[in-house]
């Protein structure tokens, strides 16, 4: 047989020879030749193909098993196994897609960043037990990594977490891979993602550049995506945990020890000996204090010309009353934007608490909102000498404020009437003591604000007659005994004590101004028993 396929004997026999020779010898068919099953299938390759690669009308790739049911509505019936062998062997189905190794990254020049969930841990606020979510962040090129817990997922865990891993590291990456996660990833697409405001200002703020991974596929972050079930495996579980803070500070140590000193399987290199060696020389320094996570969110300026942010109350100037508004708020500072321009700046205030600049209200209802009486007495003095003093004495006393709508009625009487006017009338009230912003309009509304000053001599005012005044003597009493050197009276029983008159003669009662049973009970009378 191998003389027949073209061997020379007076050579050694070569590999090809062996190759074509072992053809010969196998059992089965030497050619191949398409069976029954293939040929009921072969005409409808390409409508096979095209089920199978989606696009077009049908926009979504159609399973196998759909395949095999849309073929028997055609007549087509073939068994499921020989249907899976004809689209592996011509279709290419479930061909395995070949994997490529990428360039390994230079020292410091990648972080990739994970969440991973790990079990529940006692919660001592509550006496439950909460969700614990580990935050990895490892160093591509030494392996080296950082584990931050928290009890949530949101932008403030995610910021947090990668400060305490900067700290740990001693620097930043220029670059780091994530997920696309709502709250760092507003749109995730695989050429032109949306970054959070609040995370695209906080790697503006570090210096680094924010590389989402593809969506939906793991191996876009391959070397922390292993790190999850690892830290899960070897670190936390079979633990008696306390509290979050207790994990935190046995993870430092596991990373700095267990992790750090293992040798790693790709690089055969413990991870903490290539970052203290290569990597942490060549981090980014952390040249700024840590970053403040602000807030973002859109509000309106309502009637009262205050917006309401994190369960606070914040001014904003006149002219945006009803308008939409951006507001940006962090630890220290409120600030107030519209269209991308800032038109507002407060500090921050504790839930409940309000922060109001008064200069945002109208100047004509400054005065009103800030019930400040001093304000309202240099306002009136600006419009006139009377009308200043008029106002000083109305808002003079302990409790000013309970007069202060008479002054500002007084303010809106001078735009009435004209502050001229006002100021004579102010004049005529004050030199008839006459404090009273009512009785004032009436002096203004009767044209009598002239009289107080048409003539030269002064007026004064004159206490009418008191009709009812009794004399002083009428209050004096006049005892019958002095008192002796004990300070005790001689009270005489025989005959009773007369009480003195009040008054003068005039005011004695006269017996004839009695009635008859008066006179009876009089005591001195004929019949009447001074004992009682």
């Amino acid at each position: 047989m191998a003389v027949a396929l073209g061997w020379d004997t007076a050579r050694e026999p070569d590999e090809v020879l062996a190759s074509r020779l072992l053809v010969a010898v196998r059992p089965g068919p030497k050619h191949e030749e398409p069976g029954e099953t293939e040929g009921l299938l072969r005409p409808h390759r390409a409508q096979i193909e095209s089920w199978l690669a989606g696009g077009g009308d049908q926009q979504r790739p159609l399973r196998l098993t759909k395949v095999h049911t849309l073929l028997r509505r055609r007549g087509v019936w073939v068994p499921y196994s020989s249907l899976h062998r004809f689209a592996k062997k011509h279709c290419g189905f479930g061909r395995q897609r070949a994997t490529v190794r990428m360039v390994e990254p230079s020292p410091g020049e990648l972080a990739e960043v994970d969440f991973g969930y790990l079990g529940l841990i006692p919660y001592p606020e509550t006496g439950r037990r909460r969700k614990l979510w580990a935050l990895i962040v490892t160093l591509c090129h030494s392996r080296h990594q950082y584990v931050h817990f928290t009890h949530s997922m949101k932008l403030a865990d995610l910021i947090d977490g990668l400060e305490d891993a900067w700290e740990f590291f001693g620097g930043v990456t220029a670059r780091v891979v994530l997920d696309n996660m709502r709250n760092a990833i507003t749109r995730a697409d695989h050429y032109d993602p949306t970054f959070q405001r609040t995370f695209a200002e906080y790697a503006l703020h570090r210096g680094f550049v924010i590389d989402p991974a593809p969506v939906a596929m793991p191996t876009g972050k391959p070397k922390v995506e292993r790190n999850v079930s690892y830290l899960r495996d070897n670190f936390f579980a079979g633990e008696d945990w306390r509290d979050r803070d207790h994990v935190q500070r046995e993870a430092i140590s596991w990373c700095l020890g267990t992790a750090g000193t293992r040798r790693h399987g790709t690089t055969q290199k413990p991870p903490l000996v290539v970052f203290e060696e290569i990597e942490k020389r060549v981090l980014k320094p952390l040249a700024t204090a840590r970053f403040d996570t602000p807030e973002w969110a859109g509000c309106t300026v309502h009637p009262d010309h205050h917006i309401q942010f994190r369960k606070a109350l914040y001014s904003a100037p006149h002219r945006y009353l009803g308008r939409k508004v951006t507001v940006r708020g962090d630890r220290a500072l409120v600030r107030i934007y519209r269209r991308g321009e800032l038109i507002k700046t407060h500090p921050t205030q504790s839930p409940g608490g309000r922060s109001t600049d008064y200069n945002d209200y109208p100047q004509e209802q400054t005065a009103y909102a800030l019930r400040d009486p001093q304000r309202l007495i240099r306002q009136a003095c600006a419009r006139g000498v009377s009308i200043g003093s008029f106002t000083r004495q109305l808002l003079s006393g302990t409790f000013p404020w309970a007069k202060l709508r008479q002054a500002q009625k007084l303010m809106r009487l001078t735009d009435k009437y004209g502050a001229q006017r006002v100021d004579r009338a102010c004049r005529r009230a004050l030199a008839f003591d006459l404090i009273n912003v009512r009785r004032l309009e009436r002096i203004i509304h009767h044209g009598l604000e002239d009289e107080a000053t048409s003539s030269a001599v002064e007026q004064k005012v004159l206490p009418l007659e008191a009709k009812f005044l009794r004399p002083a003597d009428s209050f004096t009493h006049h005892p019958h005994k002095e008192e002796d050197h004990h300070g005790d009276q001689d009270v005489t029983e025989d005959r009773p004590e007369e009480a003195a008159p009040l008054g003068g003669d005039d005011h004695v009662a006269r017996s004839h101004g009695l009635r008859s049973q008066d006179k009876a009970r009089t005591p001195g009378r004929p019949g009447v028993d001074p004992a009682g």
